[in-house]
């Protein structure tokens, strides 16, 4: 039922009510000021859908957010530092995801040539909030990564820590843009804009959504400040289990030469995981992939 119909409908049934008791009131009057109450009321109930700006907003948010509130997978694969002159810096690369009542846990493990090792447990609040922990090469213990550092290079690549979370779907400021076309694929297209209470460092997302399939395939992002773009561009979509995903990440730094991909070889998009399996100190990620 639209809006301005329940509006309508609620002033009427009230007004045939009340109109036996208040009989010596203006009923015009009556009416209009039920009809503010009934509109301020629903206000109050849905406050972000009354007055749709864009319907289009509503398709390319709602199906971002239900994707990531849906994951539950285990996934292997490389990261890799490409140079302008096609010199390589690959490591291993394991992650696994799951969605929560209380919100999404993301936990990663990048492997060098040695046997050094990354470990990354990202967590996102069902409201977009983010808190990142970090088990670096040489330490003994995870502790939680200062903010002042979740855009440094992760690894050495154009993947920065915050990159590992689609937490700018979850961000209250979301606009819907003219739709179009990015390559042969018909796409909505959103602008996320990060607000005071927002920890990132992105001031705007701006995603090209596919209108078939709702997946992103391709995104960039705006550096607070500096104004510096990141565009990250997917590859090889697919569906697993009933959800898409893609094969293949690529970010580029506007200015910087050369790009880091982002490359999934193996996994699983119904792995069950429990709170258990996101214990940054004893995970074994790459090994329960491999099982």
């Amino acid at each position: 039922m639209s809006f301005l119909r329940r509006v309508v409908i609620l002033s009427r049934r009230f007004g045939r009510y009340q109109g036996a008791r208040w009989v010596k009131c203006d009923f015009g009057a009556i009416q209009a000021s039920i009809v503010l109450l009934a509109l301020w009321s629903l206000l109050l109930v849905h406050p972000s859908g009354a007055f749709a700006a864009n319907p289009d907003l509503d398709p390319a948010l709602t199906g971002s957010r239900e994707r990531i509130e849906k994951l539950d997978y285990r996934v292997t694969g490389r990261l890799s530092r490409v140079e302008a002159d096609g010199k390589r810096a690959n490591y291993k690369f394991a992650a696994k995801a799951h969605w929560f009542p209380d919100g999404l846990s993301v936990l990663c493990e990048i492997s060098g040539p040695g046997s050094e090792k990354t470990s990354v447990l990202l967590h996102m609040s069902v409201t977009g909030r983010v808190t990142i922990q970090a088990l670096l090469p040489g330490q003994k213990a995870a502790s939680e990564l200062p903010f002042e550092r979740w855009n440094e290079p992760l690894v050495g690549t154009d993947f920065s820590y915050e990159d590992m979370v689609e937490s700018y779907f979850f961000w209250k400021n979301q606009e819907s843009l003219t739709p179009e076309k990015y390559g042969a694929r018909d796409c909505f297209v959103l602008k996320s804009v990060s607000g005071s209470q927002d920890r990132t460092y992105y001031d705007s997302v701006t995603s090209w959504i596919d209108r078939s399939i709702l997946f992103p395939v391709h995104v960039v992002k705006t550096l607070r400040g500096t104004g510096q773009q990141k565009e990250f561009i997917y590859y090889g979509l697919r569906q697993v289990g009933g959800l898409w995903s893609a094969t293949q990440v690529e970010a580029k730094v506007q200015g910087k030469p050369g790009s880091s991909i982002l490359a999934i070889e193996f996994g699983s998009g119904k792995a069950n995981l429990a709170r258990k399996d996101f214990d940054i100190t004893h995970s074994s990620t790459a090994a329960e992939t491999s099982k």
